[in-house]
């Protein structure tokens, strides 16, 4: 098989099953998906990686019909709340319209290749597909 390298640093591909990974304020618990300095919240400058849950439920969503020139439309942009983390990705496996997805949906965390490089390392992005 191909490497594998995620599309975003917190994306974990390596250790079992795919997962989200955050940096946790150890002061306040606050929750980042991107690199800090201080804590948004508290200021702390600590913090630890935690896991994120791989399933949620879907707390807002639009469906795009807009986008860049090259980005197939239309798609659905949501924001997941994965245990108390919230998320913001692409619902992927799903209809993009209002009879397929609605606020409250179960969804779990999907990931998929994005492309491969001249050397066949295969980039892998994430999104969220309704849960069974």
């Amino acid at each position: 098989m191909a490497e594998q390298i995620p599309l975003v640093d917190y994306l974990v591909l390596d250790e079992g099953d795919p997962h989200l990974v955050a940096q946790e304020c150890t002061s306040c618990g606050a929750r980042f998906f991107d690199r800090r300095n201080a804590c948004a919240g508290c200021f702390a400058t600590e913090f630890t990686s935690v896991p994120i849950a791989t399933e949620g439920t879907v707390r807002a969503f639009t469906i795009v019909t807009f986008a860049a020139p090259g980005i197939p439309v239309p798609f659905v942009a949501s924001v997941v709340d994965c245990d108390g983390t919230h998320v913001r990705a692409n619902l992927v496996n799903v209809a993009p319209d209002p009879e397929h997805v609605h606020t409250g949906m179960k969804v779990r965390l999907a990931t998929y290749p994005i492309g491969s490089d001249s050397n066949g390392t295969q980039a892998v992005g994430f999104g969220f597909e309704p849960a069974a």
